[in-house]
């Protein structure tokens, strides 16, 4: 294992930590370094992240969407909670269904949109509290709104299986 692994598979394991007292900013600083994982890696030391980065991604994952799921437990609206861990089990169904098989495709039809709700319900909490989702109707409106662009990021990393970290790589760190 590289030294640039060992960092980032820290990291990956302590920032986390941070979701069940600061859930907004421990949810973003997990979802940042998910995001951009591959590219620390090689910026530390040469190698990647190895042949089994992809169940070690996912197994990383769900480390840290477990600790903001065991913190939507305390959400006092109760759809918004219901929808939250609802989404959370569709995509533990996903990767266990995607380990299981090797089908990426799997990860575009249980897509990840349990992240994208916990973080904008959190943010909407947090800078316009009385658009909160109070009914099923805004639920499902908001459900709606953040699969349009969580379905295309699944595709391109899962389906067409583009890897934008050689871009951030060439593009932003000269690499």
């Amino acid at each position: 294992m590289t030294e640039g692994q060992i960092v980032i598979i820290a990291l990956r394991l302590l920032i986390p930590l941070l979701i069940p007292r600061f859930p907004l900013a421990g949810g973003v600083l997990a979802m940042a370094l998910d995001g951009l994982d591959v590219v620390l890696v090689e910026f530390i030391s040469d190698g990647g992240m190895g042949d089994r980065y992809h169940t070690l991604d996912k197994l990383l994952d769900l480390y840290y969407l477990s600790l903001e799921a065991w913190t939507v437990r305390r959400w006092a609206n109760t759809r918004a909670r219901t929808a939250a861990l609802a989404l959370f089990a569709y995509r533990v169904v996903g990767v266990a269904l995607f380990e299981l098989t090797g089908q990426r495709w799997l990860l575009f039809v249980f897509p990840n949109l349990f992240e994208n709700w916990f973080l904008a319900f959190l943010l909407v909490r947090r800078l316009a509290p009385r658009h909160e989702p109070e009914t099923w109707r805004a639920v499902t409106t908001w459900l709606v709104v953040l699969y349009g662009p969580k379905l295309g990021q699944e595709y391109l990393l899962h389906v067409a299986e583009a890897q934008p970290w050689d871009w951030i790589k060439r593009n932003l760190l000269g690499d």
